[in-house]
């Protein structure tokens, strides 16, 4: 399946919302701590087992990207949006069977699995196009898409608990549910679909692709690059600072201020957690605009610095001043959405657009990685830390000094990032990869 190529005139503005349908859906991932708490009454679960659809579905997006990267790069955004809006589709209709069946393990095989794969290729579907059409702001361009994935629970938080609400919250209502997501999800990622175009591309006078001017490395050579390494922990790094506050945000705040004449109330709790969801979809588009200006090194540079300065100011104050917490957080989700946004395009400046998809598909495992890591360093911790009598900020002390470390190894990997050496550019692409580039372009 190629996409058409875009006719004369084609205004490059209309590619970023064929990709914001994509994420926007796929970032409904965001949201599944709302079927939390109904799956654990309806259907005996434990919290950890509640939580497993969605980390499955996470090790799934990075491995999918990963090992599909490159299959992506070869058959196009269409193909590849067509992959993932059947994928995230069935994972919800499969789940409603396990829902409405009671077994469990469908919908674990459903949303985690199969939607898992459709997370991934959806997740890397738009941003090798994006930044073809939008070479001179790829950072922006790359951007305002994944700021749908970061946004993507603000529509579908409110959204499901109000049809739990109407349908119940026992398994049949909890079926339906999914069943409802599954089918309004395809239609709306059939729009990106439908939408998406590539750009012409530039012929010789033989008619031939003209090659993409400046460096160019193959997917294969650049994970065999110390670049690729060093972002990949730069990553790593960034999501496991930001998403071990954003996975224990109501918990955390409540804890905190505990002890204090003015504990946190489940409502402002809640929406302290929706404060981190938009932070996190602003430093999608913010940052990584930003970053068109001030270089991608520098960007980062200020995510994992002032990253860990944030984290340093909740560890050491948060619990005497609420506005202080509150602000230092919104900021560390800030970064952590904007690091994700900022990835293609230090990518692309790096090895530029010949197979970046492939590249940032494989760069992903970072988050697969993070995805376990952050959650069990303060979840275990915390854990520990309370079955040791502690109780309220102390529960979390030792994890705010191992995430501000994590960041401090986060900022040395990416002060080590050189330009590729020349003997991993591209130079005569095969016959076979050169038919691949044309199709994209």
């Amino acid at each position: 399946m190629s996409p058409p190529v875009a006719p004369p005139g084609w205004s490059r503005w209309l590619v970023p919302p064929a990709a914001l349908s994509v994420h926007l859906s796929i970032g409904q991932a965001y949201a599944w701590s709302v079927f939390k708490p109904p799956l654990e009454s309806s259907l005996g679960l434990s919290g950890t087992q509640s939580a497993l659809p969605f980390q499955l579905g996470i090790v799934m997006l990075g491995l999918s990207a990963a090992f599909g990267g490159t299959l992506v790069e070869r058959r196009g955004p269409r193909w590849a949006m067509t992959v993932a809006l059947i994928c995230f589709s069935s994972g919800f209709l499969l789940s409603a069977l396990g829902a409405a069946t009671e077994q469990y393990w469908l919908i674990v095989l459903g949303y985690g699995f199969v939607g898992g794969i459709g997370l991934g290729i959806g997740y890397i579907s738009p941003v090798s196009t994006l930044i073809k059409w939008f070479p001179d702001r790829p950072g922006m361009a790359t951007g305002i898409a994944i700021m749908g994935f970061g946004g993507g629970a603000l529509i579908a938080s409110p959204w499901s608990a109000q049809m739990l609400e109407s349908f119940g919250a026992d398994s049949s209502g909890i079926a339906l549910a999914f069943l409802v997501h599954g089918l309004a999800y395809a239609v709306f990622m059939l729009l990106g679909v439908l939408l998406v175009r590539v750009p012409r591309a530039p012929a010789s006078a033989a008619g031939r692709p003209v090659p993409s001017a400046g460096v160019q490395v193959s997917a294969r050579s650049a994970v065999r690059t110390p670049q690729f390494w060093c972002l990949w922990i730069v990553l790593c790094m960034n999501v496991t600072a930001g998403i071990g506050i954003l996975e224990k945000a109501a918990p955390m705040i409540t804890d905190f201020f505990a002890d204090t004449s003015a504990p946190v109330s489940a409502t402002a709790a809640a929406g302290f957690v929706a404060l981190l969801s938009a932070a996190n979809m602003a430093g999608r588009i913010g940052w990584s605009s930003a970053s068109d200006l001030i270089g991608r090194k520098n960007i980062y540079r200020v995510y994992l610095g002032v990253g860990a300065l944030m984290y340093a100011l909740i560890a050491l104050f948060g619990d005497a001043s609420k506005p202080l917490f509150v602000l230092a957080a919104l900021v560390i989700l800030s970064f952590y959405g904007g690091g994700f946004a900022t990835a293609p395009a230090y990518l692309k400046d790096l090895f530029g657009t010949y197979q970046v998809g492939a590249i940032h598909g494989r760069l992903l495992t970072a988050w697969s990685t993070a995805g376990v890591l952050g959650p069990l360093i303060v979840n275990w911790i915390a854990d520990r830390q309370e079955e040791a009598g502690r109780h309220g900020s102390s529960l979390y002390g030792l994890s705010l000094v191992i995430m501000i470390g994590l960041l401090v190894v986060g900022f040395a990997a990416n002060e080590l990032v050189r330009p590729v050496h020349p003997r991993h550019h591209v130079t005569a692409p095969d016959p076979e990869e050169s038919a691949d580039v044309a199709r994209q372009q």
